[in-house]
C-alpha cells in the first residue's frame, strides 16, 4: 500500500481564519483537526512520509504544474475573502518527488512542469489544507494544479502519474483532494451563523455523495462525476475525485469515514477519510473507460473537419427510438424515459415521483437532512407502476406487453411484502419475468424503482413520445 490514506478536504479559508464565527465553520475546523490526527497516526504507525495534494483552487490553462520550491514562503490574502485578513505561510515541499511526478506525467503524454520560483503564488486551498492537516510540517508535501480544460482522461492520467512517482520512489503517501463538493457560493451577504448550502439540488447531491464515500466507494463517486456535474454545481466537474481515485487505485476497497460536513459560504464542504481495506464495501458496474496515457485534447476543441457542415443530416431522437414524455417524472440524469430497439422497448429506471411536482406518493424515505422518515411502500409501488404505464403508453405500448422487470428496494425486509402485493395486482396475469434486488440507496429519497423491458406496440407512439 504505497498510498496509506486518502483525504477529501475543502479549501476555503474560513475554517483556518475564522472557525468560531459560525457553528458550521467550527464543524469543518473540528473535522480538519480529526483528519490531522489521522495524518499523524499514518506517519507514526504506517511510515507515511509524503502529502500529495491536488487543489481545484490552483487553476492552470497550459497543462499541469507541480510545486517544487523546497520552502515557499509568502503572505496570502484570499481574493474572495480578504476581509478575513492576511496570513504568512512557509511550506515544506519535497522537490525531488515533485520532479519525479512531473517526469512521470510527461512519460504518460501529459504537458506537465514544476514551478520553483520565489514568490510564486500558492493557492488558498493548498495553504489551508497543509496548515490544518500538518501544522508542524512533519511531512514533506507537494501540490498540483487543476487544469481548467482537462477532462476525465487527462485527470486520470495525472493521478496515475502521481502514483507512479510514489511507487518508483518507494514512498508511503497520503493523497489529499482539496475540493468542495458543490461549489456555488452566496452572491449576497449572509451572516456567518446563517450560512447554508446555496442550492437544494446541491444539498441533495452532496449528501448522496457523502453516503457513498462513507461506505468507502471512491471509484463509484468518480464514476458518478459526470452526472453530478450535469445536475449540480460541482467543483471543477468533480475532477479532484477522478485524480484521487486514480492515485489510490480506482476501486472501492476502502473504509470511508465522513469526519464533517457543512456549508462554507454556500459551498458544500466535507472532510472525508478513506483508508485502504481488504475488500470492497459495495460496487456498481463501472462504465467509464479507463485511460493509461494521454494522447491529446479531449472534448475541448473541435477539429476543422468536425466544424465543417455535414453532408448527412443529424438523426432525430424519433428516428433513434428515443421516448420522452411529460406524463412521467423528469429523469434525474442525462437519459430518456425509454428507447425502442427493434420490437423491444427498454425503460430507464422508474421511481414513484410525480410528473411536474416531483412529489413522492407515500412520502420520502428521508428528510432534507438525511434523517429517516416513515413512508408507505404500497403507495410508492403503485406510483412506480403508474409511471411505467404512462411511459409505455407514450411509446405506443402497455403494461400487458411487459416482458421483464428488475425491481430495486432500499429495505428488502421492511418493504418486500407490500411491494410484492401491489406488483401482483398489475402483473400476475402478464407473466413477465422479474428480479428483485436490495440496494443501499437510490438517487432520490425513494424506496423502490423499476427497470422494465416491454414489447413495442403495433401502432405509432402517442403524443409526448420521442422528443416530447
Amino acid at each position: 500500500m504505497s498510498v496509506v490514506l486518502g483525504l477529501v478536504v475543502p479549501g476555503l479559508p474560513q475554517p483556518l481564519l475564522a472557525p468560531d464565527r459560525s457553528p458550521h465553520w467550527r464543524v469543518i475546523r473540528d473535522a480538519y483537526d480529526r483528519a490531522a490526527a489521522l495524518v499523524q497516526r499514518a506517519r507514526v504507525e504506517q511510515g507515511a512520509d509524503l502529502l500529495v495534494l491536488y487543489s481545484t483552487q490552483w487553476a492552470s490553462v497550459i497543462g499541469h504544474q507541480v510545486q517544487a520550491d523546497p520552502q515557499p514562503s509568502w503572505t496570502l490574502v484570499d481574493p474572495e475573502f480578504h476581509s478575513l485578513g492576511s496570513w504568512p505561510y512557509t511550506l515544506r515541499i519535497d522537490a525531488d518527488y515533485a520532479t519525479a511526478y512531473a517526469a512521470a506525467a510527461q512519460a504518460r503524454g501529459l504537458r506537465c512542469r514544476t514551478v520553483a520560483y520565489q514568490g510564486f503564488p500558492v493557492d488558498t486551498g493548498t495553504v489551508v489544507a497543509l496548515s490544518l492537516l500538518d501544522p508542524e510540517r512533519s511531512l514533506a508535501a507537494t501540490t498540483t494544479s487543476c487544469n481548467m480544460y482537462a477532462d476525465r482522461g487527462e485527470t486520470l492520467v495525472l493521478g496515475k502519474a502521481a502514483r507512479d512517482a510514489i511507487e518508483t520512489g518507494g514512498r508511503r503517501a497520503i493523497a489529499v483532494a482539496v475540493t468542495s463538493l458543490s461549489s456555488r457560493m452566496h452572491v449576497q451577504p449572509v451572516a456567518p451563523a446563517d450560512d447554508h448550502i446555496a442550492s437544494l439540488k446541491d444539498e441533495e447531491w452532496n449528501r448522496k455523495l457523502l453516503e457513498i464515500l462513507g461506505e468507502g466507494r471512491l471509484e463509484d463517486v468518480a464514476q458518478l462525476a459526470r452526472t453530478v456535474a450535469h445536475q449540480a454545481h460541482a467543483d471543477s466537474k468533480m475532477k479532484a475525485f477522478w485524480w484521487l481515485s486514480a492515485v489510490m487505485g480506482q476501486h472501492n476497497r476502502y473504509r470511508g469515514e465522513v469526519l464533517g460536513y457543512g456549508p462554507l459560504w454556500g459551498t458544500g464542504a466535507a472532510v472525508v477519510a478513506l483508508r485502504p481495506a481488504a475488500s470492497a464495501q459495495g460496487q456498481h458496474e463501472f462504465d467509464e473507460d479507463d485511460v493509461e496515457r494521454y494522447s491529446g485534447d479531449l472534448e475541448v476543441l473541435e477539429s476543422p473537419a468536425s466544424s465543417a457542415p455535414s453532408a448527412v443530416p443529424p438523426v432525430s431522437e424519433a428516428e433513434r427510438g428515443i421516448v420522452r414524455t411529460d406524463a412521467a417524472p423528469r429523469p434525474v440524469g442525462a437519459y430518456p424515459h425509454a428507447r425502442r430497439v427493434g420490437e423491444l422497448l427498454y425503460l430507464s429506471g422508474v421511481g414513484p415521483r410525480q410528473a411536474g411536482t416531483d412529489a413522492i406518493p407515500g412520502g420520502p424515505i428521508r428528510d432534507a437532512d438525511g434523517n429517516p422518515l416513515d413512508y408507505d411502500i404500497v403507495a410508492q409501488t403503485r406510483a412506480c407502476i403508474d409511471n411505467v404505464r404512462r411511459i409505455l403508453e407514450a411509446a405506443g405500448s402497455s403494461l400487458d406487453r411487459v416482458l421483464d422487470v428488475t425491481a430495486f428496494l432500499v429495505d428488502m425486509d421492511r418493504d418486500f411484502k407490500g411491494y410484492n402485493a401491489v406488483y401482483a395486482e398489475h402483473f400476475a396475469q402478464v407473466g413477465a419475468t422479474r428480479t428483485t434486488i436490495g440496494v443501499v440507496a437510490l438517487p432520490t429519497p425513494i424506496a423502490v424503482e423499476l427497470k422494465v423491458i416491454a414489447a413495442a406496440g403495433d401502432g405509432a407512439a402517442g403524443d409526448g413520445a420521442a422528443g416530447g
